[in-house]
């Protein structure tokens, strides 16, 4: 039951304090793919160690090996047999049917959120595709006569981007191409999914801050990773006047756009000059935020530990 206990305490406050940490980084100068892993997998570390928690939790003094099925057939057991059930079996119960609860109403929100997005993106491809004009060359951008600059994408199938014809009016044919390099890292990066599942998330469990704020973080960090991506292959000066000529434009719900959010924050990324990381520092940015991230509820929790056996030793003369 301490390790139980610890863990959810360690959840619990990594829930609580890790949006305070995640936000005193700079998003303008950190790799916003090592910020955007560290997001969320700390929201998965909160998960899995409230899940892990609660499955210990339920049995107390009945050993590892206790499922879930042994605790409901010893209640259902003592119920028969008209006495009422030890209070650990109870108990264990009691968060049996407390986790199912919020699994349920997490799933189903997914998938309200997923169906709810599904429609009205067909509904807007539906209409745009009888006005738009395919690439040959690129069978996944569709071209609208319209005069403002604008672009944006769709998760559809293997995904669209949908672009005016006034990118070309207003903008150069290098920043053409820097607008539709950014849509399609988003698409590459699946980042309307993840933006899906962080606002499921923060509908089904808006008690905690880390769930609470993480769609407003994360909307920023698909942008800033985007416009990354296009500075690889078009430079930042180029991203940077693109960006300038994009941003005020509305777009479609459900689609993610270069003039979307933080348009701020993302040009001071672009003005202070740092190069994007190298595919190893990248990779060993994640890795290390990753790790991070997922183990911190574990070592809150055993800092919890450590906190009430120093406090209690002296009490207990030990």
């Amino acid at each position: 039951m301490t390790a139980a206990l610890a863990l959810l305490a360690g959840a619990g406050l990594t829930g609580w304090l890790t949006p305070g940490l995640l936000n005193r980084i700079d998003p303008a100068r950190a790799d916003p793919v090592a910020l955007l892993v560290a997001w969320l997998l700390a929201a998965v570390g909160v998960l899995a160690a409230t899940v892990t928690g609660t499955v210990l939790l339920l049995s107390p003094g009945h050993g590892a090996g206790t499922t879930v099925m042994s605790i409901v057939s010893e209640c259902l057991a003592a119920i028969s047999h008209g006495t009422p059930p030890r209070a650990e079996v109870f108990a264990g119960l009691a968060g049996i049917v407390l986790v199912s609860l919020l699994t349920l109403r997490f799933a189903v929100i997914v998938v309200q959120f997923a169906r709810r997005r599904a429609r009205t993106r067909r509904q807007h491809l539906e209409t745009l595709q009888m006005a738009a004009r395919c690439d040959d060359r690129c069978p996944r951008t569709w071209w609208l006569d319209h005069d403002e600059p604008m672009a944006f994408s769709y998760a559809y199938r293997q995904g669209v981007i949908v672009a005016t014809e006034g990118l070309g009016r207003h903008l150069s044919a290098v920043e053409v191409a820097a607008v539709l390099a950014h849509e399609r890292a988003h698409l590459r990066g699946r980042h309307h999914h993840v933006i899906t599942w962080v606002d499921a998330l923060a509908k089904a469990l808006p008690f905690l801050p880390l769930f609470r704020q993480a769609p407003s973080a994360v909307r920023k960090l698909v942008e800033l990773a985007a416009d990354v991506a296009a500075v690889r292959e078009h430079g930042a000066e180029t991203v940077r006047t693109a960006l300038l000529s994009v941003a005020g434009h509305g777009t479609p719900d459900g689609t993610l756009a270069m003039g979307g959010s933080g348009v701020e924050l993302r040009l001071a990324a672009l003005t202070n000059g740092n190069a994007p990381a190298g595919p190893v520092k990248r990779a060993l940015t994640c890795v290390l935020a990753a790790a991070t991230m997922t183990t911190l509820p574990m070592i809150t929790g055993a800092g919890v530990l450590l906190s009430i056996a120093v406090v209690a030793c002296p009490l207990t003369g030990v």
